[in-house]
């Protein structure tokens, strides 16, 4: 694992700012709201809800917390990447610290204020954390595993974690808190889908006379191939090629513009796409 002093450098201011904005946004909206804002650290926030409620004393955060990322952790070392996996444990060990040395601090007491706000800035800091090959723990790994591994949407996978645990919170503290929780979370995850695109793809149909320069555009980019193929312009009956292709979305924009400076006057068709079967290929988290 070699360092490179701009790119790892950014990586870990990144990751500090992202680790002091979820520390602040748990011990003030968070913590206000009675909010649990789903994943391993609302799991942790509950269980330490759980002992103060029937044992009287609270457990700290990162002594939870360290625990149940665990496996997790594991997971993203032998699966996904060992320095993905190094810097996510910088991010929850900074987390976990700052969250247990920051003092609580009501900012507003509205809690629908504090579920909407406070969801989305939970997902700004989880975007702005995958967006430098880093998550937040616990969750993320599991699903970045199985998105890779399956093809399945990584947003569902924490859905269903996050739909068990506020059952298990509005049994415990009241239907309310839970569906706040559930405001929380959804205002995080639409925050998330906006921002982070790499699970998602676009499909490409190129209509172009330079369909071999347009292919090589959408390689040099993507690293993904392409189906050139034979057609004719209905109105004027000339031979035309069209070039079919499927890339990140986040890889969209810059293609599109590679493809209008190779070729300026081809047309490009962008359909989104729900759903892929067969060989995609995926950058490889470093």
């Amino acid at each position: 694992m070699k360092f490179n002093f701009k790119e790892d450098g950014k990586r870990i201011i990144v990751i500090c700012a992202v680790s002091v904005m979820t520390a602040l946004n748990i011990k003030t909206f968070v913590r206000t709201g009675g909010l649990i804002p789903g994943g391993v650290t609302g799991l942790t926030l509950l269980i330490q809800r759980v002992v103060e409620m029937f044992f009287g004393f609270e457990l700290p955060f990162t002594v939870i917390n360290l625990m149940l990322n665990l496996i997790p952790v594991y997971i993203g070392f032998r699966y996904i990447g060992k320095k993905f996996t190094m810097y996510s444990c910088l991010c929850i060990m900074l987390t976990n610290i700052l969250t247990d040395m920051i003092p609580s601090h009501a900012i507003v007491y509205d809690t629908l204020l504090i579920s909407v706000f406070g969801g989305m800035i939970n997902g700004f800091a989880i975007s702005m954390c995958l967006m430098v090959n880093a998550t937040t723990g616990g969750t993320d790994f599991i699903s970045i595993f199985l998105a890779e591994k399956t093809g399945m949407d990584s947003f569902n996978v924490i859905l269903g974690f996050n739909a068990v645990l506020l059952v298990i919170v509005g049994l415990l503290f009241g239907w309310e808190k839970a569906l706040y929780s559930i405001i929380f979370q959804y205002a995080s995850t639409q925050v998330l889908r906006t921002l982070f695109k790499q699970y998602r793809q676009h499909t490409l149909l190129v209509v172009t006379n330079r369909a071999k320069q347009v292919h090589e555009v959408i390689f040099a980019n993507s690293n993904h191939g392409a189906t050139v193929i034979e057609a004719e312009g209905s109105y004027e009956h000339q031979e035309r090629k069209i070039v079919y292709s499927v890339v990140s979305r986040a890889e969209c924009k810059s293609i599109i513009k590679e493809i209008k400076h190779v070729d300026p006057d081809a047309f490009v068709n962008v359909i989104n796409t729900q759903q892929i079967s067969g060989r995609f290929y995926q950058r490889p988290y470093e």
